[in-house]
């Protein structure tokens, strides 16, 4: 048995993968030195990125409570006052200053609404949303009535106030179902 017949089909393979290995090397390495001016250095606006499809929309509200500032959080106020009576753009402004845990200035959002919409069903249930976090359910409780009043058949109002009411501890089995 020549000793060279054993070694050779062991080493066969390692050779071919770091012939591969070099090549991919050389490769990278190559790509590395040539002309920078064939890549594109235009970078990408913020709400572009923030936009992305790409992006997992849990990653996106991870990214956007890192930065500190919802993207649409500018244009969402020039809305408003160019239109105080928008109701859209004050919901979404709301629910983007909720969630960065600045609940004193979504109820001025919403306050400033209900000043141009008075009586605004959204608009008093956001509200009544907004003071049920900051556990003023009392107050919550009023403003849901009140929206109740103008609709009564109101589903998400009547959901809510069925939670405010058993978040204060008021809650019994025939107030949390509907009558019907």
């Amino acid at each position: 048995m020549n000793p060279n017949e054993n070694i050779a089909p062991t080493f066969r393979p390692f050779r071919r993968y770091s012939l591969l290995y070099a090549v991919l090397t050389i490769l990278l390495l190559g790509g590395c030195a040539t002309d920078k001016s064939a890549l594109s250095v235009k970078e990408t606006s913020s709400p572009e990125l923030l936009n992305a499809n790409q992006i997992d929309p849990a990653m996106r509200e991870r990214i956007l409570r890192a930065v500190g500032q919802d993207a649409q959080e500018p244009s969402l106020r020039d809305e408003l006052k160019q239109h105080p009576d928008n109701v859209d753009a004050a919901i979404r402004l709301t629910n983007a200053l909720v969630a960065q845990k600045r609940a004193l200035e979504a109820l001025q959002v919403v306050d400033s609404v209900l000043v141009a919409a008075p009586g605004n069903l959204r608009a008093l249930n956001a509200k009544g949303v907004i003071l049920d976090i900051e556990g003023r359910h009392d107050a919550a409780q009023v403003l849901y009535r009140q929206a109740l009043k103008t609709e009564p058949g109101n589903e998400m109002v009547r959901h809510n106030f069925n939670l405010s009411r058993a978040f204060a501890g008021k809650s019994e089995p025939r107030t949390l179902t509907r009558s019907r």
